[in-house]
């Protein structure tokens, strides 16, 4: 998953986009509007955390260049208004849920995983590929009933691989969903990650190499003659 958080405050950004990262959940930081809009036309987010005030363009502008762009992404806003009047025209806005500050960061991500769970309602909650049980909401993966310990970005990785239902995914697509914009797109991070993944999961593989083009799950289709 890929959040976007949009606050002016940035000591609160990096605390949220922090724990985010503990949680395996990729986050960047929009500090304004302007940002905001430009992050949101050129990256794909899964989920966007807004703050109504905030300089340029404002939260509530940002919501409704989301809701009118078509791309489906849910929105929470995070903001000190707490008024029922201000729930309610954030709600008109287009917002998906409203947690108002302070708050606890193991609700917000609660709220996240739970908003995630409501954009893709045909998707089930416990996902089960050749031999893997990856549940994303308790973090855990078995192999064939085995429970298999595996590190924040270990799991990020796995999760976007399963979700792929045995198809191929590229290295940039594996650091645009499992890492964030400060990921180096040169670096050998996924290429490591996937190797210690694999491992981890033991023999036989079961994440192939498809030289030139990326990795996926092999699956008892592809063992087939």
């Amino acid at each position: 998953m890929r959040v976007l958080i949009v606050d002016d405050e940035a000591y609160l950004a990096e605390a949220i986009r922090d724990g985010l990262r503990l949680e395996a959940i990729a986050a960047d930081i929009a500090g304004d509007g302007d940002t905001a809009l430009e992050l949101l036309s050129v990256n794909s987010y899964d989920l966007a955390v807004l703050d109504r005030d905030i300089p340029g363009p404002s939260g509530d502008e940002v919501a409704a260049w989301i809701v009118t762009s078509g791309s489906g992404i849910p929105i929470l806003m995070l903001t000190a208004a707490d008024r029922l009047d201000d729930k309610a025209s954030g709600f008109e806005l287009g917002a998906d849920d409203y947690l108002t500050k302070p708050f606890e960061l193991r609700e917000l991500v609660m709220r996240l995983r739970a908003l995630d769970r409501r954009r893709t309602p045909t998707r089930p909650p416990v996902r089960e590929l050749a031999g893997l049980r990856v549940d994303p909401f308790r973090r855990e993966v078995f192999r064939d009933g085995r429970y298999v310990a595996l590190t924040r970005k270990q799991f990020a990785v796995l999760e976007v691989l399963v979700g792929a239902g045995g198809g191929v995914v590229s290295a940039e697509e594996l650091l645009e969903r499992a890492w964030d914009e400060n990921a180096d797109p040169f670096t050998n991070a996924v290429r490591i990650t996937v190797s210690t993944l694999r491992k981890r999961l033991g023999e036989p593989w079961v994440i192939a190499t498809v030289p030139g083009v990326g990795y996926r799950i092999e699956t008892e289709a592809d063992a087939a003659p």
